[in-house]
């Protein structure tokens, strides 16, 4: 179906590259959306889209200026967004119930210094290192979409919904998360889902008076085939944003936690520091003013790893760059890629374990003869611990 979608949204996408070169210049050539929501493109479509609503109200108001309110899109136009936010809501939710959208902090996150992350990432890592935390975030939006769903408590999952989305919009600005575009659109969603019923809450909130049962979501037909149809889609809508959404995410929450402490034997998991570093014949001292010359290795679970030094031939994050090991069968051998999917390693070591604890590598890297020794360290992180005090005689 991608080409469809592609097919769909040719004549969108070049409307927002003829926008953007003739109206808004927010750049030359607009980045795709991909990781982020915000690039440039997210925001010269979503000019563009505003523009088309704002034209297209203008035009309609005009032409059917006879006309003071349209009763069937109304009710239509309700239960769109309900659905959309309730899918939404569940997508993100169970997620966070199954603890899988922010990570507890790997070892080379753990030996990153605090003040080399970025907003984004600090935030991300606050929130996974608490299951607990992240578990009651994802309950509160699972409970946005069970409740958005009937209609009976529909306005309680729209009033839940603007608490629960208005919060991840204020940390998607405050931390410079960049989902700021949609979730912007999910609290707009939700606020005017709430404003469908600001008679009923204004009275009973405001005026103390009695309120009338809601008729926003009253089905605009009682015909035998629109209930059925509405029931039909109901039952799918459940079955594949929440049945299949859920099982999806436990197979990858099973899949995750069978990597988590997969060792790659003979390699120890763990912190070295690069005792000896040897580039071409030549012994580099370790300086914390030479930013090329390895100071530690860590080897973390499932052949993820990083080192600390600047080496853009591998993924640099936060100061470290990163890779992905492999050794061979017969331990001999330890290949580094850049990522896990490369099909080429980046750097092939010769692999000794003369004693416990000590790794001793020798290899060609970018026509550099490498030799390096590495000793792991006794290093513990106090995070790891996951202390918890009912009793605190003192701030800690």
């Amino acid at each position: 179906m991608y080409w469809f979608a592609e097919w769909v949204n040719h004549p969108l996408d070049l409307l927002v590259n003829f926008m953007n070169s003739r109206f808004f210049r927010i750049k030359d050539v607009l980045v795709p959306m991909g990781g982020s929501g915000d690039t440039s493109y997210g925001w010269a479509l979503f000019y563009t889209q505003f523009l088309l609503a704002a034209v297209g109200t203008l035009v309609w108001s005009i032409l059917d200026w006879r006309r003071s309110a349209y009763p069937k899109l109304y009710y239509f136009l309700g239960f769109g967004l309900r659905y959309t936010v309730a899918g939404t809501a569940f997508s993100y939710g169970i997620l966070k119930v199954f603890a899988m959208q922010m990570y507890f902090p790997n070892l080379s996150q753990l030996a990153t210094p605090l003040g080399d992350f970025l907003p984004m990432r600090f935030s991300w890592l606050f929130i996974g290192y608490s299951t607990p935390y992240q578990v009651f975030s994802g309950i509160a939006e699972v409970l946005v979409a069970l409740l958005l769903i009937w209609r009976n408590t529909a306005l309680l999952g729209s009033m839940l919904s603007v608490g629960v989305f208005a919060n991840v919009f204020m940390l998607n600005m405050s931390y410079d998360i960049p989902v700021k575009i949609y979730s912007f659109h999910l609290l707009l969603a939700s606020t005017y889902l709430v404003w469908q019923e600001r008679e009923r809450l204004i009275g009973f909130f405001l005026r103390n008076s009695p309120t009338l049962p809601s008729a926003v979501y009253t089905p605009i037909s009682r015909s035998k085939w629109f209930n059925v149809s509405r029931w039909v889609l109901k039952i799918f809508f459940i079955i594949t944003s929440f049945g299949m959404v859920t099982y999806n995410y436990y197979q990858y929450r099973l899949q995750y936690h069978a990597d988590l402490t997969k060792e790659l034997p003979p390699v120890d998991p763990g912190m070295y520091h690069v005792e000896v570093f040897v580039k071409n014949g030549d012994t580099i001292p370790e300086s914390l003013a030479d930013t090329l010359r390895w100071r530690d290795v860590i080897f973390d679970y499932n052949g993820a790893g990083s080192f600390s030094a600047n080496d853009s031939t591998f993924r640099m994050r936060y100061g470290r760059a990163y890779f992905d090991y492999r050794p061979d069968s017969a331990g001999e051998i330890l290949e580094w890629r850049k990522a896990s999917w490369d099909s080429l390693p980046r750097v092939v070591f010769d692999l000794k374990i003369p004693n416990t604890g000590e790794i001793r590598l020798h290899g060609v890297k970018d026509s550099d003869t490498l030799s390096i020794v590495l000793k792991k360290l006794p290093r513990h992180f106090a995070l790891t611990e996951r202390q918890f005090h009912w009793l605190s005689e003192s701030n800690r």
